[in-house]
């Protein structure tokens, strides 16, 4: 189980799925690359999205930072806003009001280095759960 924001740090494949009650399913295959920028970690994903029939590219970032503890991680959108924070430890729990939808996670650490997070995403505007996968790839990995 990571102990410290640093664990983190390094190259993870990533495979999600995402079962919507509104609208087509999907799934998202692709990398995640966390690395330092002197304040903590930088998280940018990258892979390919597919929502019914459509494909996409896509792409996100967000900071990783140490909270008021060593076991806490703060986790930023890249202009600084707040998107939620967590404890390292199994089955950690967090959430983002993001009105009038609530977005909830749920990090699993059991079998790491291999992790999980589920989103949970309520509202009238959207109602589907969201599972990413996480494992290690080695350094030299070309899948960046």
């Amino acid at each position: 189980m990571p102990t410290r924001l640093a664990d983190f740090t390094g190259r993870w494949s990533i495979e999600r799925t995402i079962r919507d009650a509104l609208g087509p399913d999907g799934r998202f295959e692709g990398m995640a690359v966390l690395a330092p920028d002197g304040n903590g970690l930088v998280y940018r994903e990258t892979g390919m999205l597919v929502l019914g029939e459509t494909r996409l590219q896509a792409e996100r970032k967000y900071l990783w930072r140490v909270g008021d503890s060593a076991d806490e991680i703060v986790v930023t959108f890249t202009d600084g806003r707040f998107f939620h924070s967590f404890e390292l430890n199994d089955g950690a729990e967090a959430r983002h009001d993001c009105a009038p939808d609530t977005y909830n996670v749920r990090y699993d650490f059991t079998d790491w280095p291999i992790w999980q997070a589920v989103w949970r995403v309520r509202g009238p505007r959207k109602d589907y759960e969201m599972t990413s996968r996480y494992g290690p790839l080695p350094a030299g990995d070309a899948a960046e």
